[in-house]
Protein backbone atom coordinates (compact mmCIF):
# COMPACT_ATOMS: atom_id res chain seq x y z
CA UNK A 1 0.00 0.00 0.00
CA UNK A 2 1.25 3.53 -0.92
CA UNK A 3 2.72 6.11 1.67
CA UNK A 4 -0.08 8.96 2.30
CA UNK A 5 2.04 12.35 1.35
CA UNK A 6 4.00 13.78 4.10
CA UNK A 7 3.26 17.39 4.32
CA UNK A 8 6.50 19.80 4.89
CA UNK A 9 7.35 20.91 8.48
CA UNK A 10 6.50 24.70 9.31
CA UNK A 11 8.48 27.01 10.49
CA UNK A 12 6.24 28.29 13.54
CA UNK A 13 8.41 31.08 14.78
CA UNK A 14 9.19 32.18 11.06
CA UNK A 15 5.11 32.09 10.12
CA UNK A 16 4.56 34.06 13.72
CA UNK A 17 7.00 36.39 13.34
CA UNK A 18 6.01 37.05 9.75
CA UNK A 19 2.46 37.96 11.41
CA UNK A 20 1.09 41.48 12.53
CA UNK A 21 0.15 42.31 15.82
CA UNK A 22 -3.25 43.49 16.88
CA UNK A 23 -2.50 47.38 17.10
CA UNK A 24 -0.40 46.79 13.60
CA UNK A 25 -3.48 44.84 11.75
CA UNK A 26 -6.10 46.56 12.85
CA UNK A 27 -4.34 49.73 11.62
CA UNK A 28 -3.51 48.58 8.32
CA UNK A 29 -7.54 46.77 8.32
CA UNK A 30 -9.07 46.55 4.59
CA UNK A 31 -12.20 47.98 5.69
CA UNK A 32 -12.02 50.66 8.08
CA UNK A 33 -16.28 50.09 8.93
CA UNK A 34 -15.23 46.48 9.74
CA UNK A 35 -12.01 47.52 12.27
CA UNK A 36 -14.28 49.53 13.84
CA UNK A 37 -16.64 46.84 14.57
CA UNK A 38 -13.78 45.01 15.44
CA UNK A 39 -13.00 47.77 18.03
CA UNK A 40 -16.30 48.17 19.43
CA UNK A 41 -16.35 44.64 20.06
CA UNK A 42 -13.99 44.62 21.69
CA UNK A 43 -14.43 47.30 23.85
CA UNK A 44 -18.02 46.12 24.46
CA UNK A 45 -16.26 43.09 26.11
CA UNK A 46 -15.05 42.18 29.48
CA UNK A 47 -13.51 39.23 30.78
CA UNK A 48 -15.27 37.06 33.81
CA UNK A 49 -12.44 37.47 36.66
CA UNK A 50 -12.07 33.84 36.70
CA UNK A 51 -10.55 34.27 33.35
CA UNK A 52 -8.78 37.49 34.28
CA UNK A 53 -6.69 35.41 36.93
CA UNK A 54 -6.44 31.86 34.37
CA UNK A 55 -4.70 34.94 31.89
CA UNK A 56 -2.76 36.34 34.35
CA UNK A 57 -0.85 32.91 35.62
CA UNK A 58 -0.19 30.92 32.39
CA UNK A 59 2.01 28.49 33.46
CA UNK A 60 4.79 29.02 30.58
CA UNK A 61 3.94 31.29 27.53
CA UNK A 62 1.60 30.69 25.04
CA UNK A 63 1.64 32.06 21.25
CA UNK A 64 -1.87 32.49 19.04
CA UNK A 65 -1.27 32.77 15.30
CA UNK A 66 -4.61 34.15 13.71
CA UNK A 67 -5.41 33.62 10.17
CA UNK A 68 -7.53 36.74 9.55
CA UNK A 69 -9.17 39.14 7.49
CA UNK A 70 -10.87 42.49 8.67
CA UNK A 71 -13.41 41.83 5.69
CA UNK A 72 -15.08 38.56 6.98
CA UNK A 73 -18.00 38.59 9.65
CA UNK A 74 -16.53 35.33 11.73
CA UNK A 75 -12.97 37.51 12.39
CA UNK A 76 -15.55 40.54 13.51
CA UNK A 77 -17.08 38.91 15.71
CA UNK A 78 -14.26 36.56 17.27
CA UNK A 79 -11.26 38.14 17.09
CA UNK A 80 -12.30 40.63 19.89
CA UNK A 81 -12.29 37.49 22.31
CA UNK A 82 -8.60 36.69 21.17
CA UNK A 83 -7.67 40.45 22.15
CA UNK A 84 -9.45 40.37 24.92
CA UNK A 85 -7.59 37.30 26.26
CA UNK A 86 -3.80 38.70 25.33
CA UNK A 87 -4.63 41.96 26.92
CA UNK A 88 -5.21 40.09 30.12
CA UNK A 89 -2.47 37.94 29.59
CA UNK A 90 0.59 38.96 29.56
CA UNK A 91 2.19 35.20 28.58
CA UNK A 92 -0.34 35.36 25.30
CA UNK A 93 1.44 36.59 22.53
CA UNK A 94 -1.11 36.90 19.28
CA UNK A 95 0.22 37.45 15.32
CA UNK A 96 -2.20 38.20 12.46
CA UNK A 97 -1.46 36.81 9.12
CA UNK A 98 -3.93 36.40 5.81
CA UNK A 99 -4.34 33.59 3.80
CA UNK A 100 -2.52 34.79 1.02
CA UNK A 101 0.58 35.55 2.93
CA UNK A 102 1.44 31.76 3.94
CA UNK A 103 -1.18 29.73 1.75
CA UNK A 104 0.48 26.68 2.45
CA UNK A 105 -0.40 26.96 5.88
CA UNK A 106 -3.51 28.07 5.59
CA UNK A 107 -3.69 24.71 3.42
CA UNK A 108 -3.53 22.66 6.43
CA UNK A 109 -6.46 24.62 8.44
CA UNK A 110 -9.77 24.01 5.62
CA UNK A 111 -13.06 23.39 7.20
CA UNK A 112 -14.83 20.85 5.63
CA UNK A 113 -12.56 20.83 3.00
CA UNK A 114 -13.66 24.93 2.33
CA UNK A 115 -11.69 27.88 3.15
CA UNK A 116 -12.70 29.66 6.70
CA UNK A 117 -11.66 32.33 8.75
CA UNK A 118 -10.56 32.71 11.29
CA UNK A 119 -8.51 30.19 12.23
CA UNK A 120 -6.18 30.33 15.36
CA UNK A 121 -3.22 28.32 15.73
CA UNK A 122 -2.01 27.72 19.41
CA UNK A 123 1.53 27.67 19.53
CA UNK A 124 3.76 26.37 22.67
CA UNK A 125 6.97 28.18 24.01
CA UNK A 126 8.61 26.10 22.03
CA UNK A 127 6.81 26.69 18.77
CA UNK A 128 5.00 23.49 18.95
CA UNK A 129 1.73 23.37 17.81
CA UNK A 130 -1.08 22.07 20.23
CA UNK A 131 -4.12 22.61 18.47
CA UNK A 132 -6.49 25.19 16.53
CA UNK A 133 -9.58 26.64 16.90
CA UNK A 134 -12.31 28.33 14.29
CA UNK A 135 -13.89 29.63 12.51
CA UNK A 136 -16.56 29.61 14.74
CA UNK A 137 -17.54 28.07 18.21
CA UNK A 138 -17.92 23.77 17.93
CA UNK A 139 -20.89 23.76 18.64
CA UNK A 140 -21.77 26.49 15.67
CA UNK A 141 -19.65 24.57 13.35
CA UNK A 142 -21.34 21.33 13.87
CA UNK A 143 -24.61 23.26 12.97
CA UNK A 144 -23.27 24.12 9.78
CA UNK A 145 -22.12 20.67 8.85
CA UNK A 146 -25.76 19.25 9.73
CA UNK A 147 -27.46 22.00 7.86
CA UNK A 148 -25.48 21.43 4.77
CA UNK A 149 -26.19 17.24 5.36
CA UNK A 150 -29.79 18.28 5.51
CA UNK A 151 -29.67 20.85 2.20
CA UNK A 152 -30.90 23.39 4.59
CA UNK A 153 -27.30 25.48 4.74
CA UNK A 154 -29.23 28.98 4.97
CA UNK A 155 -31.36 27.52 7.93
CA UNK A 156 -28.28 26.83 9.43
CA UNK A 157 -26.92 30.06 8.97
CA UNK A 158 -29.90 31.15 10.89
CA UNK A 159 -29.25 28.83 13.78
CA UNK A 160 -25.63 29.95 14.52
CA UNK A 161 -26.75 33.81 14.20
CA UNK A 162 -29.84 32.98 16.94
CA UNK A 163 -26.87 31.32 19.22
CA UNK A 164 -24.09 34.31 18.26
CA UNK A 165 -27.06 36.61 19.34
CA UNK A 166 -28.10 34.87 22.17
CA UNK A 167 -24.33 34.76 23.33
CA UNK A 168 -23.00 38.12 23.34
CA UNK A 169 -20.33 38.76 25.73
CA UNK A 170 -19.08 35.17 23.40
CA UNK A 171 -18.87 32.82 26.54
CA UNK A 172 -18.71 30.06 24.36
CA UNK A 173 -15.86 31.49 22.41
CA UNK A 174 -13.83 32.29 25.43
CA UNK A 175 -14.16 29.07 26.85
CA UNK A 176 -12.81 27.09 23.69
CA UNK A 177 -10.20 29.37 23.29
CA UNK A 178 -9.04 29.19 26.73
CA UNK A 179 -8.71 25.67 26.78
CA UNK A 180 -6.64 26.13 23.29
CA UNK A 181 -4.21 28.38 25.69
CA UNK A 182 -4.43 25.40 28.80
CA UNK A 183 -3.35 23.11 26.28
CA UNK A 184 -0.30 24.69 25.02
CA UNK A 185 0.55 26.17 28.29
CA UNK A 186 0.82 22.63 29.89
CA UNK A 187 3.94 21.88 31.19
CA UNK A 188 3.10 18.62 31.98
CA UNK A 189 0.70 16.04 31.55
Amino acid sequence: MPRPPILPLIDWETVFRSGKSFPDWIGSAEFPDKAAQITAGLQALSLEPRVQGFMQHLDRPVRVLAIAEDWCGDVVRHVPALRALEMAGPDLEVRFITREQWPGVFARFLTNGGEAIPKFIFLNASWVECGHWGPMPDSCRELIARGKAAGDGAGARQRVAARYAADPLLREVIAELLHGIDIAATGQV
